[in-house]
């Protein structure tokens, strides 16, 4: 199986001075740039998912497009300069996008998801009907949302649709 590192929403608006930011942030930096570092030491490519907000549906709370906000942090696009951008504009990064065109020019069979808003992206990401295909293991100390709790409740309920691991056992 060929593998690909999926790297979901990691937006400046969900860090410390952003307009949104999440529970465990910097803990999650710090894991998710481990993450990267091992799937480039394994030749496991990455993916960048950039959530744009649809400006057609007018100004949001946060990730408006020409915003610092909107950017993906400093520290994920220096640990993985090299790779694809896929813009989303809905929590599921295949809808709309070129999601899938991007894994199939990979060669990737499986997928290994981390990111932002596990309960929300994260999941509808991992659990997408076009996801399907893929072998699905969400990496669960690689990714958070507005609190602990939340973060948990998420992960059980993936629990019984996808793989759980660590980026370590993973990777």
């Amino acid at each position: 199986m060929s593998k690909a590192l999926l790297v979901v929403d990691l937006q400046n608006d969900y860090f410390a001075n952003g307009k949104f930011p999440l529970w465990n942030t910097e803990a999650i930096l710090a894991n998710v740039e481990a993450a990267i570092a091992a799937a480039h030491a394994k030749g496991v490519p990455v993916i960048h998912v950039q959530h744009v907000a649809d400006a057609s549906r007018g100004i949001a709370p946060f990730f408006n497009a020409d915003t610092p906000g909107v950017e993906i942090h400093p520290q994920i696009l220096a640990a993985a300069p090299e790779a694809p951008v896929v813009v989303k504009h809905f929590a599921d990064a295949f809808h709309g996008t070129t999601l899938k065109a991007t894994l199939d020019a990979l060669g990737a069979t499986e997928l290994l998801v981390c990111g932002m808003m596990t309960q929300n992206c994260v999941t509808h990401t991992a659990i997408s009907k076009a996801a399907e295909p893929y072998a699905v293991t969400v990496l669960s100390d690689c990714c958070t949302t507005v609190s602990q709790m939340i973060h948990l409740i998420a992960l059980n309920a993936l629990s019984t649709r996808v793989t759980l691991a660590t980026a370590a056992d993973a990777l």
